[in-house]
């Protein structure tokens, strides 16, 4: 029996969760249509305003020096903010169709995410590793540099200082764990190193990769070890800086569960209370367990998949499986490939590159090294990266501002199970199936790991020691990792690739009963491609015209409003 079935502390009871989860959808949905704005904006004046909204949030992400982080700057941006949703809130929206109705939602749940960041989340005072992550990024750059390289490099170098300046200057009321994960990071490899320049031996963390950096530049670029040298020296300055103030580093990193269902509604667009996730996530964690261990008895008599011997044999896999997944779009009239889409793997690339570690392979190889093709769907083709170059030719002047990271890994997870439904795996990957279901075991034990996280209900090292018990081949530095993800990102990002891939099984089952025989899985496919990167429950009404979900949405409750009635 699981140790932590279900967190220990101040959670309401599984049944008691499914009882409300019932009530809530067996409620009549309300009248709506009173709800939207009837002002004075046209369809043409929200467009403008959605540009201008967007330039200045890029404009807000693309400074190079330090933020100004003081109070009286942070309240200009929030009143800012304000001011963009006054406008937004004037808009005659009755008078718009599905398409431009979806898009109007969309845009004011990224101003409230805004605010909501602002407001909130604040990392530049929760979060050490607002800054320890931007410290680390700097050390990967390979040496020589010359010309403008060589100049922004200095730059950023230089840059190092003042974000422990920034960081001691403006760090006040930082949880506990987001802290043990900054100290983590500066003097500790991960352990999983993806995005990190390969290294026989991965450096110590922060410190270590600028001792990296500093190695190179004495052999190849030795004008540059003073720069080196101050920017190692800031970062173990922080370093010492958060050790001596630990002790005061005490306060709870989620959310709480009320601003999580907040969140949910109008950032996320998810039509699901918190209390309603767990329900879903504790009962695809069952499925997926469940159905593991029958493919893997189903198939008992074939030998288990072994282990590639070199990254030769390894890509070759990838190439293999590459080859196989595009045949199979084709040949099963899955969803048409653009003319765009490059035929060549290696230049779609891949996410899980060959690392010999002393301690073996993590969770991600010890599945992907075996085979490819889970992840491949997932994140390669037709996943993430045919998904980024499909969403970055979008010319619409909103839409192409539109990443809901829901309907990112929805989409993803949707396409692990879907191939093998459809039969990919029948005939020569059978052992893969057990797999495929490894992968989702372990999505559905984050989803609840996210919610108890963000509910403040499990800390880090409990979620770690959950999820490793939970899901077969998984390593505790994996493990650290997506709890390190799930916290220090906006919250529902981990929940969102189960709850996401439900969204995707409800739109396809809508769909199929609304067009009967006429339904066409390609065109069902290519169509939810075509309206881009919004929410899954947003492109489903666009798609269906179903507005059982759209009718919660409009139901707006400012955050304002929100965190007064919390007395925030």
């Amino acid at each position: 029996m699981s140790k932590h079935p279900l967190p220990r502390r101040g959670v309401a009871t599984f049944a008691s969760a499914l009882l409300a989860a019932c009530l809530l959808l067996a409620q009549p949905v309300a009248a709506y249509e009173d709800l939207l704005p009837a002002g004075a904006g046209s369809y043409d004046d929200f467009v403008e305003l959605a540009q201008e909204f967007f330039e200045w949030r890029a404009s807000q992400r693309a400074v190079l020096a330090v933020p100004d982080y003081s109070q009286s700057a942070v309240d200009e941006r929030i009143e800012r903010v304000h001011a963009f949703q006054r406008r937004l809130a004037d808009m005659n929206v009755a008078e718009w169709g599905r398409s431009e109705r979806a898009e109007y939602l969309a845009v004011r749940g990224t101003m409230d995410e805004q605010e909501f960041l602002l407001r909130v989340y604040r990392p530049w005072s929760r979060d050490p590793g607002h800054y320890v992550g931007q410290m680390l990024r700097v050390s990967f750059t390979e040496l020589p540099v010359s010309g403008e390289d060589r100049e922004e490099l200095v730059a950023r170098l230089q840059r190092v200082s003042d974000l422990t300046e920034s960081a001691k200057a403006h760090l006040r009321d930082v949880p506990a764990d987001f802290a043990d994960l900054a100290l983590h990071n500066l003097t500790n490899s991960d352990g999983v190193n993806h995005g990190h320049p390969y290294r026989e031996v991965p450096p110590d963390g922060v410190l270590g990769w600028f001792d990296d950096l500093l190695g190179r530049a004495r052999d190849e670029q030795p004008e540059l070890v003073p720069e080196i040298e101050a920017a190692r020296a800031a970062a173990q300055d922080l370093n010492d800086w958060l050790i001596a103030n630990r002790d005061s580093m005490t306060d709870p990193a989620g959310i709480g569960g009320e601003l999580l269902d907040w969140y949910l509604v109008h950032v996320k667009y998810m039509p699901y209370t918190s209390d309603d996730v767990v329900v879903l996530g504790q009962r695809e964690l069952e499925r997926t367990w469940a159905f593991m261990a029958l493919e893997r008895h189903r198939f008992r008599d074939l030998p288990e998949i072994e282990m590639p011997q070199s990254r030769e044999e390894y890509e070759a896999r990838i190439e293999a499986v590459d080859d196989e997944v595009r045949a199979f779009l084709v040949e099963e009239e899955f969803m048409t490939i653009p003319d765009f889409i490059p035929d060549d793997f290696r230049e779609m690339g891949f996410n899980v590159p060959w690392i010999e570690r002393p301690t073996g392979p993590n969770y991600w190889e010890q599945i992907q090294y075996r085979d490819p093709s889970p992840d491949h769907w997932h994140a390669v083709i037709p996943g993430h990266r045919f998904d980024g170059r499909v969403l970055s030719r979008v010319e619409h002047p909103v839409r192409r501002h539109i990443r809901d990271s829901g309907r990112a890994e929805g989409w993803a997870l949707y396409l692990e199970e879907a191939p093998l439904q459809l039969g990919f795996y029948d005939e020569t990957r059978q052992r893969t199936r057990e797999l495929i279901y490894n992968f989702a075991v372990f999505r559905a034990a984050r989803t609840l790991g996210d919610v108890w996280l963000q509910r403040n209900e499990m800390t880090a090292d409990e979620a770690v020691e959950y999820w490793m018990e939970m899901t077969p081949y998984l390593d505790v530095d994996v493990a650290r990792v997506d709890a390190e993800i799930y916290l220090r990102r906006p919250p529902g990002y981990g929940l969102g690739y189960t709850i996401g891939s439900f969204q995707m099984y409800k739109l396809l089952a809508d769909r199929r009963r609304q067009l009967g025989e006429e339904f066409v899985l390609k065109d069902f496919h290519d169509e939810f491609m075509a309206a881009g990167g919004l929410p899954i429950a947003l492109i489903r009404y666009e798609m269906t015209g179903l507005d059982d979900e759209v009718a919660i949405f409009w139901d707006h409750t400012p955050l304002g409003e929100k965190l007064e009635q919390l007395g925030y």
